[in-house]
């Protein structure tokens, strides 16, 4: 008991759990890609992280669904390239977007905004010829985004980029403050290492660590995004030197990663660049972001020597002990088989002789000299 209490669980600390923290993050790394929508491209920090101020929560965009020249007319709600004709529709037509698909022009009602699509109804329904089925035409940012999943991660190569991760602790009632960035003056230091047992204050990481650390393969994750988790635990025993108080690392999948065939899986989102043509009328380049969420959670907790705690555990210690024999002998003397021998060896059983009284007679007044002479 003594042990649990003042070993264990350091019951003579007063101990502070109000921890005030910062973190700060910062990435490194540059890609080159080559596509059909893009061309050739060069893709650096600016480009791939978003926010880019370095919070705590950032995203590392990893692929890229790109629709270029998009202008606000009137098109398909499905894409000429999706099948929505004679035969039985196609997932990307008519399981993503059934609202759209129409066999005439009452089924789209003009002014209707397509449920899960991307523009209103015109009343007009768009068949291909000898089609069935056809697609309300909307208005809409045009031609609608393309529907396709990705076959393979735009940057694979965000495998190799490092995040840096400055992170700063104080717990208030102690006064006390810690960063978890080696103080030194060399300038170099931050630029040449990673984090490792040899390097415990260098919080620079590659990404592709980070993700095997959680136990999941990078390229798998980059290819539908995700989310990370980072906790940077502090536990600090301030009796001992500064140096003994250091900031532990754990990584985890905070999505699903059961979900991968889910049509709900990964991470993703859109955001879209604006420009102007030469006539003045405005176009954009819409993007669908696919990549890894990162959230860094710090916590901790830092313990000292007080007296008040020490004294009131010495005595809830010592009560817990009176009230532990008091048990025991409830055990003893009520509830076992053999309460008869212990009740005997616990108490000794004492009888009292009869004693013979001597009755005094009373002094009444009406006694003779004889009887008086007598007593």
């Amino acid at each position: 008991m003594v042990r649990w209490v003042f070993v264990v669980k350091k019951g003579y600390q007063d101990t502070d759990t109000s921890l005030q923290s910062s973190v700060i993050t910062k990435l490194k790394g540059v890609a080159f890609t080559n596509t059909s929508e893009l061309g050739e491209r060069l893709w650096d920090v600016a480009d791939y992280v978003i926010p880019p101020q370095g919070e705590n929560v950032f995203f590392v965009m990893t692929n890229l669904i790109v629709t270029p020249n998009q202008r606000q007319t009137t098109c398909p709600e499905v894409g000429r390239t999706e099948s929505f004709g004679s035969q039985t529709p196609t997932k990307l037509g008519s399981v993503n977007i059934p609202d759209a698909l129409c066999h005439q022009d009452e089924d789209c009602p003009e002014g209707q905004a397509v449920v899960a699509g991307n523009g209103v109804k015109t009343g007009r329904c768009l068949k291909d010829r000898d089609s069935i089925r056809g697609s309300c035409e909307v208005l809409a940012w045009c031609p609608v985004e393309k529907r396709s999943k990705p076959k393979k991660p735009l940057l694979a190569s965000a495998e190799n980029f490092t995040v840096f991760i400055k992170n700063s602790i104080r717990f208030p009632k102690f006064k006390f403050s810690k960063m978890n960035v080696l103080a030194t003056n060399n300038e170099s230091y931050l630029k040449t290492c990673h984090y490792s047992m040899e390097h415990p204050y260098c919080p620079i990481f590659l990404l592709g660590n980070i993700v095997r650390w959680t136990g999941n393969n990078f390229q798998e994750m980059a290819l539908e995004g995700g989310v990370i988790g980072i906790q940077i635990e502090w536990n600090c025993d301030l009796d001992q030197a500064p140096s003994e108080c250091n900031p532990h690392y754990s990584f985890s999948r905070l999505d699903n990663k059961f979900a991968e065939k889910s049509v709900s899986s990964g991470y993703n989102f859109r955001f879209a660049k604006y420009y102007r043509d030469a006539k003045g009328i405005e176009y954009r380049t819409l993007f669908k972001a696919y990549g890894i969420r990162f959230d860094v959670m710090v916590n901790g907790k830092a313990g000292k020597f007080n007296i008040i705690p020490t004294i009131i555990n010495i005595g809830s210690g010592l009560a817990l002990m009176g009230a532990g024999a008091f048990f025991c002998d409830l055990v003893l003397l009520y509830l076992i088989k053999k309460s008869n021998f212990y009740r005997g060896k616990k108490y000794e059983e004492v009888k009292s002789s009869s004693r013979k009284s001597l009755t005094s007679p009373t002094l009444n007044g009406s006694q003779s000299p004889d009887q008086l002479g007598g007593l």
